[in-house]
C-alpha cells in the first residue's frame, strides 16, 4: 500500500496521470500522480485551481534508519559487517559504481558513510583550519533531507567523499533499503537527523584503550613513532570532546570499551572491559539481562563449563543511571578460550532476540577472525545486531497490522 500526500482537493469525477521521475535540486528521485477535475462541484466548498498533485512513496515498506557513531578506527567497519551478516547476504559496494564508494548494500541493509556529507574537501579543511570532526565541515541540510527522504522511500543522489583523494567525487544514486544504516562522525550531532532514527548506537573507546590499539596499528603496521602517535591523537581530541563524545547521550545502546580490572595497571589494551549500556523504554526494545532482569548480578564463569586462562572472566549486570535515562547495564571482563565454549554464556543470558538455541554462538565462530571475537565487543556488537533484527520485525509487523486495519475500516 503506498503513502500518499495530497496536497489541493479535488472532485472524485477526475483523470489521473502518473508524471515521469523528476531529480530534485536536493538529489531525490520521486514520482507524481497528477488528478485533473473534468467534473462540476455540488457543494459549497471553496473552489481551488490547478491539478492535485500526490506525491507517493512505499509505505509498506518504508525505511527503517539505524545510527552508528563513532571516532575513526573505533570499529565501526567491523560492527556493520556483523550487523549486515545477521540479516544474510554479502555486503559490497554499488554494482557498476564509484569503486572508491563508501556504500556497502546487500539484500536487506544499505549502510553508507556520513564521511560523504562533508562539505569541504581534504585541502578546503586545511586552508580553513578545521578537522573532519567539525560541524562546519559537514553538510547537515543535505544529511538531514536525504535521510528522510529515504526513510520515506524515495532515491536520491548521495555525494560521495573519497577517502582516496580527499576529494568530493560525482554523486551516486542509493535507492530506499529495507533497512538503511548511517554511521559516521555525526549520526546523532543533528536534532533534525537524530529524530528520523528508528535505533542509535555509540560505540565509546575509553582513550587508554583507543591510545593502545593506535599504538599497536601505526607503530607496528605503519612504522609511525610514539611521539607522532601522540600528536596525531591530541590535535583531534579537541573536536572529538566537543561534537563527537556528547552524542552518546542521546544512544539508545552503547558499547562502552575499557581497560580491563582483572590485571592490576595493565596498559596494553590486550584484554578489554566491555559494557553493554542499553536504555531503557525504548521502543521495541528489551535490553538484554543476565539470570534475572533488574538485580545486581556478578557472575565468573570459569569452571567445568568455559575455559579461562589467565586472568580469567567476569560478567556484571544491573540498573544503573545514564546521562539521566535509566538503562541496564551488561560487562564482560576478561577473554574467551574458545568460541564453541560461549554457547554456555549465551544460555544464561535473556532478551537477546535469537531466532533458535546457541545463534550468537554460531555468529560468532562464523567471524572468529574479526577483531575483538573473543572478547565483550564481538560478543555485545553480535547481540545488538540480533535486537536490531528483532526491532526491524517488530516495526515491520506493526505497519503491517496498521495497513491491514485501516482497509477493514
Amino acid at each position: 500500500m503506498a503513502v500518499c500526500t495530497v496536497y489541493t482537493t479535488q472532485s472524485l469525477n477526475s483523470t489521473c496521470s502518473i508524471s515521469t521521475p523528476t531529480k530534485t535540486h536536493l538529489g531525490f528521485h520521486q514520482k507524481q500522480v497528477v488528478f485533473y477535475s473534468t467534473g462540476r462541484r455540488s457543494s459549497n466548498r471553496a473552489s481551488s485551481s490547478g491539478p492535485c498533485v500526490i506525491t507517493c512513496s512505499a509505505g509498506d515498506s518504508q525505511t527503517v534508519v539505524i545510527g552508528l557513531a563513532a571516532d575513526s578506527g573505533c570499529g565501526k567497519s567491523t560492527f556493520m559487517r556483523r550487523l549486515t551478516s545477521v540479516f544474510g547476504g554479502a555486503a559490497e559496494p554499488p554494482k557498476g559504481g564509484n569503486p572508491d564508494s563508501n556504500t556497502l548494500i546487500s539484500d536487506t541493509t544499505t549502510v553508507i558513510c556520513l564521511d560523504d556529507y562533508h562539505s569541504l574537501d581534504r585541502t578546503g579543511r586545511k586552508e580553513k583550519g578545521v578537522t573532519a570532526l567539525d560541524p562546519r565541515a559537514n553538510n547537515f541540510d543535505l544529511m538531514y533531507e536525504q535521510v528522510k527522504a529515504m526513510k520515506s522511500g524515495i532515491a536520491v543522489e548521495k555525494p560521495i567523499y573519497n577517502h582516496v583523494t580527499g576529494l568530493l567525487d560525482p554523486p551516486e544514486l542509493i535507492k530506499p533499503p529495507k533497512i538503511l544504516v548511517i554511521e559516521g562522525l555525526h549520526p546523532m550531532f543533528d536534532e533534525r537527523v537524530r529524530d528520523l532514527l528508528d535505533f542509535s548506537i555509540y560505540l565509546d573507546i575509553s582513550n587508554e584503550v583507543k591510545f593502545a590499539w593506535k599504538i599497536q596499528r601505526d607503530m607496528a603496521e605503519r612504522g609511525h613513532s610514539l611521539e607522532s602517535i601522540k600528536a596525531s591523537i591530541e590535535a583531534r581530541k579537541p573536536d572529538f570532546d566537543a561534537y563527537i563524545d556528547p552524542q552518546k547521550q542521546y544512544a539508545d545502546a552503547v558499547i562502552e570499551v575499557l581497560p580491563s580490572q582483572l590485571i592490576p595497571d595493565d596498559n596494553e589494551g590486550k584484554v578489554l572491559r566491555v559494557r553493554l549500556i542499553m536504555k531503557e523504554g525504548v521502543k521495541h526494545f528489551s535490553p538484554v539481562y543476565l539470570f534475572d532482569e533488574g538485580s545486581t548480578i556478578s557472575w565468573i564463569p570459569c569452571g567445568r563449563k568455559l575455559t579461562c586462562s589467565y586472568p580469567g572472566i567476569k560478567f556484571s549486570y544491573g540498573p544503573d543511571a545514564y546521562f539521566g535515562h535509566e538503562v541496564s547495564i551488561l560487562e564482560m571482563d576478561g577473554q574467551f578460550d574458545r568460541l564453541d565454549e560461549l554457547i554456555y554464556v549465551e544460555s544464561h543470558l535473556s532478551n537477546i532476540s535469537t531466532k533458535f538455541y546457541g545463534e550468537v554462538t554460531q555468529q560468532m565462530l562464523k567471524h572468529a577472525d574479526f577483531p575483538g571475537s573473543n572478547n565483550g565487543t564481538g560478543l555485545f556488537q553480535t547481540i545488538v545486531g540480533l535486537k536490531i533484527r528483532d526491532l526491524y520485525e517488530q516495526i515491520t509487523a506493526s505497519k503491517t497490522a496498521t495497513a491491514v486495519g485501516a482497509t477493514k475500516a
